[in-house]
């Protein structure tokens, strides 16, 4: 009797969760621009951000998101973050979901792309020069001198009325006619450093978005591949439209879809809190595997069973 009322208070603890988690989300989901994560000192267009301006301040068409001491995180296409070191600047071109156009005006960025569709056009221009990504990965932009470093993925410079693709552990000078290099992937600096503990963090919301909207029965808020706002992390989540996707840093994020059939043992419900997880999808869930699994860097790969992923904030 105690285990079947234990049971029925989870099941409407998670649906009134999965009901709060509806209402906070601002709009319809988040937009290419939006600012999804500030630490130490960061503006928008002279204007100071805090903590309160995450969700739903957007950078718009011209404006510079910009960093002092401090790091700050933007949203791109669903599943694409970019990512400012210190004494960092990027000017917003175009916010468009078919043509996401960033320039990176100072210091040093880094794009993080989980989900790379083919419709994406999605282009970084460092110092004048466009750079085109193609596939999922990791990508280093400097401004002094103009450089990408692909860790993983591919990309398309476009230079010179010339097309150089450059592809996993390259780097290419942008100016002039140099030729793409190697260089040690292994190196990470602080700020790969600190997209790496991001990326963990942002699939640990993922975890707790999709289990409420697993838990909160269909069309429970639920419109496919995008990002949902999530109050307990205080951050947009990115939440595929199917299957299992895993990150370049190796952290995965779960679709509704794929959670109802293959969730794992536990999920972070909020940072640093984990819970069993429900059983949603009848008695033919398997539940084979722990979250807080890291997989090798791969590029995005996508997974149709077996695998689990998860974290540590």
């Amino acid at each position: 009797m105690f285990t079947m009322w234990k049971t029925t208070f989870r099941t409407i603890g998670i649906g009134m969760a999965a009901s709060a988690l509806a209402l906070a989300a601002p709009g319809s989901g988040g937009r290419p621009g939006a600012v999804n994560y500030v630490e130490g000192q960061v503006s928008l267009a002279g204007h100071a951000l805090g903590s309160n301006s995450i969700g739903p301040t957007e950078v718009q068409p011209g404006q510079i998101l910009e960093t002092g001491q401090g790091k700050a995180e933007m949203l791109l296409t669903p599943g694409i973050f970019l990512r400012l070191a210190d004494q960092s600047a990027v000017r917003m071109v175009s916010p468009s979901l078919i043509d996401t156009r960033v320039e990176i005006v100072r210091g040093e960025a880094m794009v993080e792309a989980d989900q790379v569709l083919p419709d994406n056009h999605l282009v970084i221009s460092d110092q004048g020069t466009d750079v085109r990504i193609q596939k999922n990965g990791v990508y280093k932009f400097t401004a002094a001198p103009a450089t990408v470093f692909v860790y993983d993925g591919k990309a398309e410079v476009l230079r010179n009325d010339r097309a150089t693709e450059i592809g996993r552990g390259k780097e290419l000078a942008l100016a002039g006619d140099a030729k793409p290099s190697g260089f040690d992937r292994k190196s990470g600096d602080s700020l790969y450093q600190w997209s790496d503990v991001r990326s963990e963090y942002l699939a640990e919301a993922n975890q707790s978005s999709v289990q409420m909207i697993v838990a909160g029965g269909p069309g429970a808020w639920w419109y496919g591949a995008n990002w949902y706002w999530n109050p307990w992390f205080d951050s947009w989540a990115f939440v595929p439209g199917n299957g299992l996707f895993y990150s370049p840093f190796g952290f995965g994020f779960y679709s509704p879809v794929y959670w109802r059939s293959y969730p794992p043992l536990r999920y972070f419900v909020r940072p640093g809190v984990t819970v069993a997880a429900a059983r949603v999808a009848g008695a033919n869930v398997r539940t084979n595997a722990a979250p807080a699994v890291r997989a090798p860097m791969g590029g995005g790969m996508r997974i149709s069973s077996g695998a689990r992923m998860g974290g540590r904030r």
